[in-house]
């Protein structure tokens, strides 16, 4: 009898989006969403423009594969097609968010501290331009999507870890909030990337996404985690001085 190899279902990745839908709610409820409820919300229009481009990258995380599975092919290129617009306004919307919470121009270490905040961005950036690149590949156009959607984990966990150690009063002070958050954060998504790769080691086709996306998840810790300086300074300097917002 023919042993059958366990393949990644995409076409059922719409359904575990659900849940980072759920994550980024929770995630951000008491600092965003809870906010409208208590008529405490006060928040900028970047804010609103992010959450916006966020909930609706996620929405089509969820849409897509369900539309493979049902077999709509022309709704879903239709769909994707307009992802060339949703992303640059995403990016657009990532690069005002930054800018309107940045530091001071003579904070030290600026240019880790607008890495740390870019860091996620540059897996979601990567990981789009190869779906982009291998749209007519399904194995890696596919593998690419979702790596998309695991860059987006991040932000709304380490939140939600927060919330945890606030609520439970883990730590007497918030001082190793942020570091221990980052930690578990950083050991999720590591496990699930490692999780997927060993899903699928015994594939042909497409396989080298994850491995990728792990190696840069890796790479953008080493620099952020040992803060190693990597020529952005002038960069970063020209970034705050800019009258975006």
């Amino acid at each position: 009898m023919e042993k059958i190899t366990p393949k990644l279902r995409f076409d059922i990745s719409g359904y575990y989006f659900v849940g980072l839908f759920a994550l980024a709610i929770l995630g951000f409820w008491p600092s965003y969403f809870a906010k409208f409820f208590n008529g405490t919300a006060d928040f900028n229009f970047y804010f609103h423009f992010h959450a916006t481009m966020m909930i609706l990258w996620i929405l089509m995380l969820i849409i897509q594969p369900i539309l493979i599975r049902n077999k709509k092919l022309s709704l879903h290129r239709f769909i994707g097609k307009l992802s060339y617009l949703l992303f640059p306004v995403m990016l657009i919307s990532i690069i005002l968010i930054i800018h309107q919470g940045r530091p001071a121009i003579d904070e030290k270490d600026l240019d880790l501290h607008l890495f740390g905040q870019f860091r996620p961005f540059i897996v979601f950036m990567t990981a789009y331009f190869i779906a982009i690149k291998y749209r007519h590949n399904v194995n890696i156009h596919a593998r690419a999507m979702i790596a998309t959607g695991v860059s987006i984990i991040e932000p709304a966990l380490t939140r939600l870890v927060l919330n945890l150690f606030a609520l439970f009063n883990v730590f007497e002070t918030s001082e190793y909030f942020f570091y221990f958050a980052s930690i578990i954060t950083i050991s999720v998504i590591f496990s699930l990337l490692i999780g997927l790769i060993i899903k699928e080691r015994k594939q042909k086709k497409g396989t080298w996404v994850f491995p990728f996306v792990l190696c840069l998840y890796f790479i953008t810790y080493i620099v952020w985690i040992f803060q190693v300086h990597i020529g952005l300074e002038s960069f970063a300097k020209w970034f705050v001085s800019l009258p975006l917002t």
